[in-house]
Formats: C-alpha cells, structure tokens, sequence
C-alpha cells in the first residue's frame, strides 16, 4: 500500500490467499502502481471525491461509506484522492478464485472487469464480518474463517465476474458413509483449530463440495456442526469439577475462556460456571 494509507500491522490471518487490512487514506495523490493481486476496497467513514486515472481513462467519483472499489491483477493507475476515508483493503490471490472455480467446475479461468464505483450489499458484509472476526482475534477459529473466506470468493465469481459463474445445480446430500466419517472427524477434532480443507481432504472431496453437501444433509454449516460438538463436550466436561473453567475451554477448542464463556452463554443462556453450578 502506498506511504499516504497507514493502519495497525496486519497480524497473522487465518485465510490462505487473503489478506485484509484496515487503513486510513488521507487526501493525496498516489503515483501509478501496479496491483499484483486482486485487489477489494470497501469505504468505512468519509465522502472524499475520488480521481483515477487507468487504460487510459479518467474518471472522477463520488464515494461514500459502502463504496467498494475492485481492481484486477495487473491492473495499472494512478488516484488522487480529496479528502479523507477509512477503508478495509482486502488483496486476494488469483490463484485461490482460480481454485474455486474449478471445484465449481466452471473451468480455471474468469475474467474481470475493474469497478471503480460498485454497490454491492451482499459482498460488503462479506468484508464486515471477516473484519469482525479478524477485530476479535478469530474467536470462532479457522474453520468460519474458511468458510467466510470461501463466501466471498463465491459471491465475486457469481456476482462480478465478466460472465458470471453460475453455481451448480444442488449435489445432494453426503453418503451416508461419508457423512459419519465428517461428523466423527469433527468430534474427534473439537480440541484443535480444524480447517475446511482438511475436512475435506478426509473425505477426498473438494472445500467447496464437501461445505454444501454437509450443509444439504444436516441443514447446518460444519462450522454450526462443529461449535453444536463442542458446547456438548464442554457440558460434559464441566460436570467434572476438578476441571477448571479455563481448562474446558482449551479441551473443546476454544483460544481463550472469554470466547468460551460468551459463546457457552449465547447457546445455553448460563455461563459456564453458573450451568456447572445448577
């Protein structure tokens, strides 16, 4: 990113392919840069005019809060902006729409067009919600950070793609033997950070498949599937009382006993230690 944005440092995020930033980008012109990667902008807090320059065009836009802007890899300009904004910068590998797309089975390449003034409701909160959950230290884990991370590919190939990529007609529901090996995998796994991928690499069938065709035969996403487990297995534990709080907490996958408690509480209307209590 240009000298003109600054923001915290980004901290080791759970997605491969992504990285999602926060900065504040006060009014300056940027000199031409090429973007590497695709590149998501969505605009937080102010209205700055916006001036770019790329493929030999020029432009000036109007922006407010929910202003996104998408840039293509290989993409080459120049920008001037007039005031100040706070903004989340998302850079996304190629290859990880890539991969996707062929686990849609759409082939391995689709073209973009840069959007320089887009609206898109759906995929903005897609951008506020892993910013959400990157603000809170990835409380719910790897698992929803895959599964949002593949939401937002999914909603770009759909949505904003030249020639939009249609999703496949529904697969059905996982085997039945499949479906037990998902579910035993999870419950054998509830102490760790288990990621999408290796779930699937269980069953030997594609992130993308493997989510929805879970989803079509327990009506719930793995990531529901998973968090159900571990609220079980914490109950259980908590009835042991030489167990600590804290040490449930750790036993059924959570990184702190704060996200344990609140997420204990959300699901039973008890903390842990008022339910261990009653």
């Amino acid at each position: 990113m240009p000298a003109a944005a600054h923001g915290a440092p980004a901290n080791e995020q759970p997605w491969g392919g992504i990285l999602l930033e926060k900065h504040t980008v006060h009014a300056v012109e940027i000199p031409e840069h090429e973007h590497r990667e695709f590149c998501l902008h969505l605009q937080l807090r102010g209205e700055p005019k916006l001036e770019w320059w790329s493929e030999g065009k020029n432009k000036i836009e109007e922006t407010f809060a929910g202003s996104l802007i998408l840039l293509t890899p290989g993409t080459r300009d120049r920008l001037r902006w007039e005031g100040t904004s706070d903004r989340l910068i998302l850079s996304m590998d190629s290859n990880l729409l890539r991969r996707i797309t062929e686990e849609m089975g759409s082939g391995g390449e689709v073209e973009f067009r840069n959007q320089w003034a887009l609206r898109d409701g759906a995929l903005q909160h897609a951008l506020l919600e892993m910013a959400r959950e990157a603000g809170e230290g990835w409380r719910l884990g790897g698992l929803y950070a895959d599964l949002l991370g593949m939401n937002l590919a999914t909603l770009l190939l759909r949505r904003h793609a030249a020639w939009p990529v249609t999703l496949p007609a529904k697969d059905g529901a996982l085997a039945l033997p499949k479906l037990r090996r998902a579910m035993e995998y999870i419950t054998e796994n509830l102490h760790r950070d288990l990621r999408l991928e290796e779930i699937a690499a269980e069953l030997g069938t594609s992130s993308f498949y493997f989510a929805r065709q879970f989803r079509e035969s327990l009506k719930l996403s793995p990531y529901q599937y998973l968090l159900e487990q571990r609220i079980v297995r914490a109950k259980e534990l908590l009835k042991n009382r030489a167990l600590s709080v804290q040490q449930v907490a750790y036993e059924t996958g959570w990184n702190s006993p704060v996200n344990f408690g609140r997420a204990f509480r959300q699901r039973t209307g008890q903390t842990p230690g008022a339910w261990r209590s009653s």
